[in-house]
């Protein structure tokens, strides 16, 4: 009786498994000691989903035979598609392409082309070549393989029973290179599958529930084969378009009509959502501020105290910020306040130096300081200690201005100290766009 029930949830699986379905498995010790952080699966679901392929499940292993094996059959009961990452280093630990070549019941065999791309690489760099140059050519005999031009180890693609596997570095770089390069244009030949359009907005400074009740008509009125999906992190929320037609109505023009449409719903959500939508796709708040700065000709100066320059460093990020950076100050002791910015000893004295007064006091110091246009000032408790009940832990004061008008707000962010400076950074940002505005 388990033998029957077993063999009809394989098949029911093998039923609902769709062309644009994918499965991940990430392989490496580092990954489960948690040695080495999972960056690559998120990267790889979003490239994946722009493409309108659809993750079923991911899975992380060890760098053992027996469970690259398991992982691969369980993958392949619940996609057409799986794509493996890790495990082709020179090490005796990478183990994959050995066990790829066991699952696939064929042997080893060398890759002349990678061999003299790999000889090629060490005598650019004056290096001398190592013996693993020969092992990482060595690639299984039912492999097609991904050249990789920004690395040593091949990617592989393999074919069984109408399934794909695809096995890439785990090294991000040579992994997204390969993505994009070789294995994105391969899988939108072999499984084209239905379009998938997604627009995507970024909002600044409110959160997804109450983003949700403001919306809540326009969610209402969405048609069904469009989706409104929401992406919070720390002080931001993106919100995602996402249109795709139903299988049985994919009208032959379907991707134009659907960027058509997904445009419309997404300008009548940017209006909705004015106030605190401030950039689309893949813009940053850092990014956008920068843009601002640029188009008004303003230079820009920060001084910080809690977040210790690190609103600095998320301005100076951006390639060419030094046409609207000047620097910042990083007044973190009140002797620092008091001479590199004029903050008043009896200011702090009488206010303390997490107060409105201060923060306003410190953008005119850093006006002054940095002969800038605009300045921005940061200060507060970020954590753990130092806080009272007046002022507990995670009360953020911060101001923007110029030389005619000074604008301070307060916050109070959350008890954890990164989480503290990335909020007053976010919300210090967001300030300076308003600023630059004039809606604030």
């Amino acid at each position: 009786m388990r033998n029957q029930s077993a063999s009809f949830e394989f098949c029911s699986l093998l039923r609902q498994t769709t062309s644009m379905d994918v499965y991940l498995i990430l392989i490496g010790d580092e990954i489960l000691l948690g040695q080495v952080i999972d960056t690559n699966s998120a990267w790889i679901g979003q490239q994946l989903a722009l493409h309108g392929y659809r993750i079923t499940g991911k899975m992380a292993v060890a760098d053992a035979r027996a469970d690259i094996l398991s992982a691969l059959e369980t993958a392949a009961q619940r996609a057409n598609i799986i794509i493996t990452t890790g495990g082709l280093g020179p090490t005796k630990d990478d183990i994959t392409r050995k066990t790829l070549a066991e699952y696939f019941g064929c042997g080893l065999m060398f890759h002349p082309e990678t061999y003299d791309r790999i000889v090629d690489y060490y005598a650019r760099v004056g290096r001398p070549l190592p013996d693993s140059a020969r092992q990482q050519a060595t690639i299984p005999e039912r492999a097609v393989p991904l050249t990789n031009k920004v690395g040593n180890a091949p990617g592989m693609w393999f074919e069984r029973e109408g399934k794909v596997f695809i096995s890439l570095p785990g090294v991000p770089f040579e992994m997204q290179y390969l993505m994009t390069e070789e294995v994105l244009p391969r899988l939108r030949q072999h499984f084209p599958g239905r379009p998938l359009v997604h627009r995507t907005l970024r909002t600044a400074g409110e959160g997804e529930t109450a983003i949700a009740k403001r919306i809540e008509n326009f969610e209402n009125a969405l048609p069904p084969h469009i989706r409104l999906a929401y992406l919070p992190s720390l002080g931001q929320v993106r919100l995602r378009l996402s249109g795709q037609w139903p299988h049985e109505q994919v009208p032959p023009d379907a991707e134009a009509r659907l960027q058509l449409e997904v445009e419309k719903w997404a300008d009548e959500l940017r209006g909705l959502l004015a106030d605190i939508v401030y950039g689309k796709e893949e813009d940053t708040l850092e990014q956008v501020v920068g843009q601002l700065l640029q188009a008004q000709g303003l230079l820009l100066g920060t001084a910080e105290s809690c977040t210790g320059g690190y609103i600095a460093h998320l301005i100076t990020s951006v390639p060419g910020s030094s046409k609207y950076f000047a620097g910042s100050v990083v007044a973190y002791s009140n002797e620092i306040k008091t001479k590199l910015l004029g903050v008043r000893p009896e200011t702090l004295a009488h206010f303390g130096a997490v107060s409105e007064q201060t923060v306003c006091e410190m953008v005119a110091g850093a006006l002054d300081t940095l002969k800038v246009d605009v300045a921005l000032s940061v200060s507060g408790i970020a954590g753990p200690s130092g806080g009272t009940p007046e002022k507990p832990v995670g009360t953020v004061w911060m101001a923007v201005g110029n030389r005619s008008r000074i604008i301070a707000q307060k916050h109070v962010f959350a008890r954890d100290r990164v989480k503290n400076i990335q909020l007053a950074a976010i919300f210090g940002l967001n300030m300076v766009r308003k600023f630059l505005l004039n809606t604030l």
